[in-house]
């Protein structure tokens, strides 16, 4: 076992860095871009589902089923308008009150 580890050490090790070209130098200009943001909710969600999810952030309030269903349809056409190809929504139930929610897009 101890081998297989030290071989798989040795083939990440050996690895040469992927070179990464950054739309911009300024890390600012892009930052984020890639984030469904309350500005890009503001700009896919109806008034109602809007003010909805803001209130839910700020207060607590529940989110109902069908603003849900919209918020969740909303972010699948924004994904897509910036290319992605795959959806992951994981949960993780964690003890008591909390949890993790984690989205990701796939572009290819």
């Amino acid at each position: 076992m101890a081998t297989t580890r030290f071989n798989a050490i040795e083939t990440a090790l050996s690895r040469k860095p992927v070179a990464v070209k950054l739309p911009s130098e300024k890390i600012s200009d892009f930052f984020a871009a890639n984030v469904f943001s309350l500005a890009t909710m503001r700009q896919y969600l109806s008034k109602e589902a809007y003010e909805s999810v803001t209130n839910s952030i700020e207060h607590g309030q529940k989110i109902d089923r069908q603003i849900a269903d919209q918020v969740a349809a909303s972010m699948k056409a924004w994904a897509m308008s910036k290319g992605a190809t795959s959806y992951t929504h994981w949960f993780q139930p964690l003890t008591g009150n909390t949890a993790e929610k984690h989205d990701t897009f796939l572009r290819r």
